[in-house]
């Protein structure tokens, strides 16, 4: 049979040896002093519990009631940050949601509620993927085509390339009077490492089935064969970007259209000097244009925004994109390319890279 003897000078014997639980009592005092000064920043810290529902079904919140006896509803749908047909990867933080998922149940949601008699988009995005991009913008015809629901985007900060592909499948484009749009053009980024890795010493072997398998890899020096696929690829989805901003600017000639899409950037007046977008406004022009639409105009309305559980949204600046996680303040942000080294085609404007 085990006996424990107990040591009253050095405490306890416990976890096999004596003095353990002062060990672990000074440890968990450092982790605790450790946590609250990341966590305190230059202010107080507060901890807030609070139970979590178990559905993840998207909350109905209010932002502004103009009446008290309002019934009908025009909802507010955020589009922002880089637009991609995945989750959200995010350095120590946890998986976001797939922005081309969230923007469909957000329509399909407003579709369903007799209630809702417009809809506000409103874009702060430069774009991204092709794919994605094509993606929410067809998503956002078929809801205008089912539901009869009018449509109005609404530019903030930048609706750039994938963005302003997106914004051209609503009735109207309203911008703010500084908004960075257009971009109306297609990039590819295929970083390339071979000479770097010929200084280090390093060679890849390659078995390919054929010639352009492995066309765009980092690890080799791209040829002119290759430089011709992907310039044939590039040259049809931009043929396609123009088409879809032709069909939604039926005023801007083919030729002129042509040379307003070389893939610059226009501020929002010169944007609608070129016909690019319809007015200039805030966003409670837009919503009141929505109203127009919707011939309700001269009622009091319910906007409504739909968020997750716990997405608390006071107002209708309330939602913000996130930041990026910061570690020590110092920014953990990083380009696209470096996430995959595997060629990516892109309706984005992102001259930094």
């Amino acid at each position: 049979m085990t006996r424990w003897k107990v040591n009253t000078k050095a405490g306890p014997i416990v976890g096999g040896y004596p003095g353990a639980a002062r060990v672990g009592r000074a440890m968990l005092a450092t982790v605790a002093m450790a946590l609250g000064v990341l966590l305190a920043g230059c202010g107080p810290t507060s901890f807030l519990v609070t139970p979590v529902p178990a559905a993840r079904n998207l909350d109905e919140h209010v932002l502004i009631r103009e009446g008290p006896w309002a019934y009908k509803k025009v909802t507010l749908i955020d589009v922002d940050g880089v637009l991609r047909n995945q989750r959200e990867q995010r350095p120590l933080a946890p998986v976001g949601e797939n922005p081309v998922s969230l923007f469909k149940e957000k329509l399909d949601k407003a579709a369903a509620d007799k209630r809702v008699k417009a809809v506000v988009v409103r874009i702060n995005s430069p774009g991204g993927t092709v794919t994605a991009s094509d993606l929410m913008y067809t998503e956002l015809r078929r809801f205008r085509e089912r539901s009869s629901k009018p449509v109005i985007a609404s530019l903030l900060d930048v609706g750039a390339s994938g963005g302003y592909y997106l914004a051209c499948a609503a009735d109207k484009i309203y911008a703010h009077p500084t908004t960075v749009t257009g971009s109306i053009g297609v990039i590819m980024i295929a970083p390339e490492v071979s000479g770097t890795m010929q200084k280090l010493g390093i060679r890849t072997n390659v078995f390919k089935s054929g010639e352009l398998k492995d066309a765009g890899s980092p690890f080799r020096e791209m040829n002119e064969r290759d430089r011709e696929v992907f310039q044939n690829i590039i040259d049809r989805m931009y043929a396609r970007f123009v088409d879809v901003v032709a069909q939604s600017r039926s005023g801007i000639g083919k030729d002129r259209l042509g040379a307003l899409a070389d893939g610059r950037v226009y501020l929002a007046p010169q944007a609608k000097e070129h016909g690019l977008v319809d007015e200039l406004g805030t966003l409670h022009d837009a919503i009141a244009a929505a109203k127009q639409a919707a011939g309700i105009d001269d009622e009091k309305v319910l906007v409504v925004q739909y968020a997750r559980p716990l997405g608390h949204r006071a107002n209708v600046y309330a939602h913000v994109p996130g930041s990026p996680t910061q570690v020590n303040l110092v920014n953990l942000q990083l380009p696209e390319w470096l996430n995959s080294p595997a060629p990516q085609f892109l309706y984005l404007w992102a001259p930094g890279w």
